[in-house]
């Protein structure tokens, strides 16, 4: 049989496997096969088979193939407050891994309220997805529970709680923030202060306890701002409100990097600090502004290619749930021109 003509006019509709089959003069199986990566098939049928497809406008239903193998193919990302620079960065990074592990990525935007967390949740068990990655927000334990009992991966990024059964991924805030109260002690600064959000997250309330502890072992205390959201402008007013205080810190660490150019631009801009000689400031996350010369942020960088390589590992190629696939990722530290070297 010649194979079909190319330049053949596509219908409007979508056509059958049946159809190619037809086309090329070939049986249903050999339809599948060509399209099933490993399948023995020989590449002359191949062939006819992929001009047919082509001439028809045919497309491989992954949904339904996988629905028969009780596989969809769809990972879920949920994510709140998806348009910061961290969340939007390791958004990015984990999306184009997924897709070029093959996989359908859904983004589920969970916005900021802690209740469309468990909203998208639900979401993710109406489209029987294979696996949900939960950047941001933390899902009660029933909810969960019910990913879990359907078949989901459910894979939870920095996350205190740990549920049986989920694989937890965390960067490791104790070591970040104990060593920026060591920066700053041995670079000679003595009013400590911390600047974080009232939103009170596993990872941002892990910097703040243990920044306060490692300087409370060393003797000293460490005056904490904590309000807003998470964002520049909570930074800026904390800046603001610690600067004008009768005798305001020489260091602070604000537990974001956009909360630290918050407190970067309350310095410079409204009380005239020489950074880093009279104040000097560390953030955390590593953002593209963090880079920035305006502000040239000493901070702790975010392993998002780390964390993303290792999400699709555990999803994709298959590594065993639970506390073997959990892990603990190094934030390195990246030294720019906010913290004095003295010492």
């Amino acid at each position: 049989m010649e194979h079909p003509k190319e330049g053949l006019a596509r219908p409007a509709t979508f056509a059958s496997a049946q159809e190619v089959a037809r086309l090329a003069g070939v049986s249903r199986s050999a339809v599948s096969r060509a399209f099933t990566p490993g399948a023995s098939i020989s590449e002359d049928t191949r062939a006819k088979v992929e001009a047919a497809a082509a001439a028809l406008g045919y497309h491989v239903n992954h949904l339904a193939r996988g629905l028969m193998r009780q596989k969809t193919g769809i990972v879920c990302l949920v994510v709140a407050d998806i348009h910061t620079p961290y969340l939007s960065r390791l958004l990015d990074h984990l999306s184009r891994a997924f897709q070029e592990a093959g996989k359908v990525v859904m983004v589920l935007n969970a916005g900021r309220a802690a209740r469309n967390v468990e909203d998208a949740l639900r979401q993710t068990l109406n489209y029987r997805a294979d696996a949900t990655i939960v950047l941001s927000g933390t899902p009660y334990r029933s909810i969960a529970q019910s990913c879990l009992d359907s078949g989901q991966r459910l894979v939870l990024l920095n996350r205190a709680d740990q549920l049986p059964g989920t694989i937890n991924l965390a960067v490791d805030n104790a070591r970040a923030a104990r060593t920026a109260a060591t920066l700053f002690l041995r670079a000679g600064y003595r009013r400590l202060a911390l600047v974080t959000s009232a939103v009170g997250t596993p990872s941002l309330t892990a910097r703040r306890d243990h920044f306060v502890a490692a300087a409370g072992e060393n003797g000293v205390a460490v005056e904490v701002w904590q309000g807003g959201a998470t964002a520049y402008e909570s930074g800026l007013e904390g800046g603001t409100e610690l600067l004008a205080r009768s005798e305001p810190p020489d260091a602070v660490f604000a537990v974001t990097d956009l909360l630290a150019c918050g407190v970067l631009d309350a310095a410079r801009r409204r009380f005239g600090r020489r950074v880093p000689e009279e104040i000097g400031v560390i953030g955390f996350d590593d953002i593209e502004q963090a880079g920035w010369v305006s502000y040239d942020l000493t901070t702790f960088a975010q392993p998002v290619e780390d964390i993303a390589g290792w999400t699709v590992r555990i999803v994709a190629d298959g590594v065993e749930e639970g506390e073997e696939g959990s892990r603990v990722f190094e934030a390195p530290l990246v030294w720019r021109s906010s913290v004095a070297r003295r010492g």
